[in-house]
């Protein structure tokens, strides 16, 4: 899963970003509002976390890019310090997702997020399973034949978006836009590092192959 936050207090920002990142999702972070919206019309996020007051562009100007820009499919998790109902309703009238109030519980941003998520694209199972692999998004658990496996936070990802295929080729541009920030070179050979170390611990008989020019499938 891959999150924007758009919000213009870094040290909130940051703090959001490193507890996300805990959770297994690829985060980026934009400090202003012509950042944000350059940002999510760039990449393929899931869901934005998006401050409404913001400088240089207003985040109401960005919640209406998905409207504006067919490409920007990601839903929207708007925060604002003003919690008021009409405060609320102006914020989804605008075309956000959800709306949380500052301040606000970050389980509960957690809980949000994902349910966000899990509406951004064609709809998963909450557990996913496929040739004896069970992977559990939500409590971060994954096995095979019932054997725990000890997945790091990017093999999970990995694993989980391979799964969420059912079978077909997942490509080497989706796993890196999905799984990394934008901070990462594409042309590091971190997802052949990480392809391997899954494959060492998912074992045999091996379930995860590389399709030729194009990625990975299970």
């Amino acid at each position: 899963m891959r999150v924007l936050i758009v919000e213009d207090e870094p040290a909130l920002a940051d703090i959001l970003a490193e507890g996300l990142r805990a959770e297994g999702m690829a985060v980026d972070t934009a400090y202003d509002g012509d950042t944000g919206l350059e940002m999510a019309t760039v990449h393929g996020y899931d869901v934005i976390i998006l401050d409404r007051d913001l400088p240089l562009v207003h985040g109401d100007e960005i919640c209406r890019a998905p409207a504006a820009a067919p490409e920007v499919n990601a839903r929207i998790l708007m925060l604002t310090a003003a919690g008021t109902v009409d405060d609320r309703v102006d914020g989804l009238a605008l075309g956000a997702d959800d709306y949380l109030p500052k301040p606000f519980a970050y389980p509960e941003l957690v809980a949000r997020v994902h349910a966000l998520a899990r509406r951004s694209g064609p709809a998963s199972p909450p557990v996913l399973s496929r040739a004896g692999l069970v992977l559990d998004p939500r409590r971060r658990t994954a096995s095979r034949e019932g054997r725990a496996l000890d997945l790091t936070p990017k093999e999970f990802g990995v694993l989980a978006e391979l799964l969420r295929a059912d079978g077909a080729p997942v490509s080497t541009v989706h796993l890196l836009e999905k799984v990394w920030d934008a901070n990462l070179d594409p042309f590091s050979g971190v997802l052949k590092v990480v392809v391997h170390g899954l494959r060492r611990k998912l074992g045999d008989p091996p379930v995860l192959h590389t399709v030729p020019g194009h990625g990975y499938r299970v």
